[in-house]
């Protein structure tokens, strides 16, 4: 009996043997013509090793890419995808760039709030430093009668906080008529060419002798300061109660964008720049609500 399952194992184990051993031939023709086009030798043997073979080359290279391409990111439990030095700095100044962003904007919204509730600074929180936009195509060296200028201005800047007192209640007050409140004549002298809205002139010009400091008509804000092609050198400030005033073609501006003025605080040297000017004088305008009025009316020059 012992010999007989023996014999029968092996006849068995042989059997197999032959199976894989035995030859195929895989042959391949055209459908339409019956043309032999291709023509394969195989054998079970071959074709599991080549199946195998295949699998193998297939599983390496998966494993290849997962650790040493991007597609690593996207096997979940494999690797966060943050562990690039350059993507982690990337990512940091992308973060203090937003921050930057979220200190100004913090910044401008408490001065916007500080301009609607009128909580204005005092005369000890104005910073006193006096700047000068320079027009890089007329750039010059002050003079030393200009310099003078400039120190008798920031002088009188100290007696004149003394006309505040009822120009700082209007700067509280947020629906007062413009009768009712006081402006400071920002230069004194001949009205040139009068307030024509049907000629699109929203302003008066006020002749002025050279090197005038110009005054701002009321408590604010200074939103523009910079150097316009038609208007040169040109000051805005943003007030209470909706008023807005311009002062343009000066030769020198002595505040800059964000700095908080006093009514009568010198903001500007009267001049003659920009294209639309023809000779030393203040282009003078005053906004209410968002629509230019005639300051002749409100205020004496």
């Amino acid at each position: 009996m012992s010999q007989g399952a023996d014999y029968g194992a092996k006849s068995r184990w042989q059997r197999i043997q032959e199976q894989l051993s035995h030859t195929y031939r895989l042959i391949i023709r055209n459908d339409e013509t019956l043309k032999e086009v291709g023509s394969y030798k195989l054998t079970l043997l071959n074709t599991y090793i080549l199946l195998s073979s295949v699998l193998v080359v297939t599983v390496l290279l998966g494993i290849f890419l997962v650790s040493f391409t991007p597609l690593r990111r996207y096997v979940p439990g494999y690797g966060s995808g943050l562990s690039s030095n350059s993507e982690l700095m990337a990512l940091y100044r992308q973060v203090e760039d937003l921050e930057e962003e979220l200190e100004a904007t913090r910044k401008y919204s408490d001065n916007v709030r500080r301009l609607l509730v009128g909580d204005v600074q005092t005369a000890d929180e104005v910073p006193q430093s006096v700047s000068t936009p320079v027009d890089t195509m007329k750039e010059k060296k002050p003079s030393a009668a200009e310099q003078q200028l400039r120190k008798e201005v920031a002088l009188e800047e100290v007696g004149e906080v003394a006309k505040n007192t009822l120009s700082s209640s209007n700067y509280v007050s947020r629906d007062m008529p413009l009768e009712q409140m006081y402006f400071i004549a920002p230069v004194s002298g001949e009205i040139s060419a009068a307030f024509g809205y049907d000629k699109h002139h929203f302003g008066i010009d006020v002749l002025a002798p050279k090197n005038t400091a110009i005054k701002a008509a009321l408590d604010g804000y200074v939103f523009l300061s910079d150097w316009i092609q038609e208007t040169g050198f040109t000051i805005g400030i943003q007030h209470a109660n909706n008023v807005i005033t311009f002062y343009k073609h000066n030769s020198v501006l002595l505040k800059k964008v964000g700095s908080f003025v006093r009514a009568g605080e010198a903001v500007a040297i009267i001049g003659n720049t920009g294209e639309l000017s023809s000779g030393p004088h203040l282009h003078f305008e005053l906004w209410f609500k968002g629509k230019p009025v005639d300051p002749a009316d409100y205020i004496s020059f």
